[in-house]
């Protein structure tokens, strides 16, 4: 039976390709009127009759004794096309390496290491298939990693196979790179979260490997702490002749996808108005700032794809969106972009960008582990986490314990604060327990404000005095010093705009006057509106630049190696009910 795998064997017509490039024409016979081309028997490969194929080379074998062994590789590589390793190695019988030419050596190498898998033969099959790729023409290579993989898997070194199959995506398209990116998720899922977390901390952080690890980890409910981003350099600084900013880049034709109507409807006009905000505050002239147009993204992930086409062929040359996490996912899913993207989220499976595109938003994450750096650094070794139960909340406390405990942090309680509740008194007693006047322990929440106004008079009531910090939720945005006395002496980290941090920027404050939705909490979509435009014309430099920085509205805005876009908040403090930024805690990276 044929192979199904096509990741099992080189595509037909590339092998055919590589061994007429090496063989040249050749033709066998006895006498004058007699000779019968190759030509005959690789048509027959090209067809797919690899039988026939097989059979063909092997009466040229037969008939051309110069060229014996050559031929009879060629059969052996038909009857292998046709699923039939067990006629290939009769093929095989008698061909000495030494007879073959260097590139032919090494097609029998890779037949030979895949019928020792066949064999179980692991060993024999990873001892022939130590050849440098930099040796191979670049379908062989593609072959060589996958044999690799496979011998490696099957020999149960699955975070070898995973390395090699995270090599191997670089090479692949379409349905292929598909099924091995889903092999290398499964290949490392099946490894405990302790292996995972010890050989991620091993890597360094531009490892290709990174990414898979980070996604096999979400699989178990677990994250890798965050790798923190301290670039010195801001973007933008002028160049020796005073007038070019360097690692600008203008944009002519800008795309922006967004969704007009749905339940993101109001979110993306917030990010819409920051992203015009941004552009009309542009000093530069017109021409330069380039031409936006607005797409609908619609309601759904094939929508959005449907409007990056349509963006394409209208002539954008940058995309900024889309917005919803299944969507950046799609999108990324179709391999190297035709024109780059500036993605408003990241991918819901973890996937990173193709080359070219950056992903960027406000995630719940970040601000999860960069309370857990700023509790650290204040010699916090205990916490307590409180969180509510939604999907952000979960995702903010996970990226807090992880990289909490990555510091050396331990967490010594935690409890989920539902919808609803009004008594916190037995989740206090549960998650703080006999910590509520340790001198090294705090307690970290991620909630509404409504739920914090709830907690924090409680936990006073309680006796319990230990400091809190919280991610940016915890802040409605909007002045109301009535009713936020009661978190007084909370921190917790957000954009800077909202403080009006940010130099360079129009201000809120008096944004807010005319834009309903600079106001609230859609102020932060109007500072991520703000940042994409910013951001446009740095995609490439902040990419191969780690020490390079943008002073944001969202934050201190820093591209790691595979294209994700980290902020580095300021820290803001609640005193007589009103949110100030805290002394001395406008970021700095």
């Amino acid at each position: 039976m044929r192979m199904t795998n096509a990741l099992r064997r080189l595509p037909a017509v590339l092998l055919l390709a590589t061994m007429t490039l090496a063989a040249g024409c050749v033709t066998t016979g006895g006498g004058p009127g007699t000779a019968v081309p190759s030509a005959s028997a690789d048509e027959l490969y090209q067809r797919g009759e690899f039988n026939a194929a097989a059979q063909a080379y092997l009466a040229l074998a037969q008939s051309n004794s110069s060229q014996r062994a050559h031929f009879r590789l060629r059969a052996a590589e038909a009857f292998r096309e046709e699923g039939d390793l067990a006629a290939a190695v009769d093929a095989l019988d008698g061909v000495k390496r030494k007879r073959l030419a260097v590139d032919e050596a090494f097609r029998f190498d890779l037949l030979e290491a895949e019928i020792a898998l066949a064999r179980k033969d692991h060993a024999q099959a990873l001892a022939l298939l130590a050849v440098p790729d930099t040796n191979l023409p670049p379908a062989l290579a593609v072959r060589r990693l996958e044999l690799t993989a496979r011998a490696q898997a099957e020999s149960g070194d699955a975070y070898g196979a995973a390395r090699t199959r995270a090599a191997l995506d670089r090479s692949l398209e379409g349905p292929d790179r598909e099924q091995n990116r889903q092999q290398i998720v499964d290949t490392l899922a099946a490894l405990d979260s302790a292996t995972l977390k010890e050989r991620a901390g091993q890597l360094q952080p531009d490892d290709a490997l990174r990414p898979w690890i980070e996604r096999a980890l979400r699989k178990q409910g677990q994250v890798l702490p965050l790798v923190t981003m301290r670039p010195s350099r801001p973007v933008g600084t002028l160049e020796a002749n005073g007038e070019r900013r360097e690692g600008y880049a203008a944009t002519k034709h800008i795309a922006l996808l967004l969704p007009a109507s749905g339940s993101l409807k109001n979110a993306a006009a917030a990010i819409r108005d920051g992203f015009f905000a941004a552009w009309f505050n542009d000093a530069n002239p017109a021409p330069e700032r380039g031409e936006v147009r607005v797409y609908d993204a619609g309601t759904s992930a094939q929508d959005a794809l449907a409007a990056y086409q349509r963006a394409v062929q209208a002539g954008a040359d940058r995309v900024v969106g889309p917005l919803t996490r299944d969507a950046v996912s799609l999108l990324f899913d179709q391999g190297r972009l035709p024109v780059p993207v500036l993605a408003l989220n990241q991918a819901d499976n973890g996937q990173t960008p193709p080359p070219g595109s950056i992903a960027f938003g406000l995630l719940p994450d970040a601000e999860g582990a960069q309370a857990a750096e700023r509790m650290v650094s204040l010699g916090i070794k205990e916490a307590v986490v409180i969180a509510a139960t939604d999907d952000w909340a979960e995702r903010a406390s996970l990226a807090f314990r992880a990289q909490f405990e990555s510091l050396g942090g331990a967490i010594v309680g935690e409890s989920r604060v539902r919808e609803g509740d009004i008594n916190y008194a037995p989740l206090i007693r549960q998650s703080v327990g006999a910590f509520q006047t340790a001198s090294n322990a705090a307690i970290f929440i991620s909630m509404r404000p409504q739920q914090a106004r709830l907690l924090l008079p409680q936990l006073k009531l309680a006796g319990i005095t230990l400091p809190v910090y919280a991610s940016s939720h915890v802040y409605s945005g909007t002045l109301n010093a009535g009713l936020d006395r009661d978190l007084d002496g909370l921190e917790f980290c957000d954009a800077p705009w909202l403080f009006d941090a940010t130099a360079g920027l129009p201000r809120r404050e008096e944004i807010a006057r005319g834009i309903d939705s600079a106001r609230g909490g859609g102020a932060r979509l109007f500072a991520l509106g703000l940042d994409a435009y910013s951001l446009l014309p740095y995609m490439d430099w902040l990419g191969t630049h780690p020490d390079s920085y943008l002073p944001g509205a969202t934050g201190q805005l820093a591209s790691d190696a595979f294209g994700r876009v980290h902020r580095l908040m300021i820290w803001a403090r609640f005193e007589n009910g009103v949110a100030r930024p805290a002394s001395g805690l406008i970021g700095q990276f």
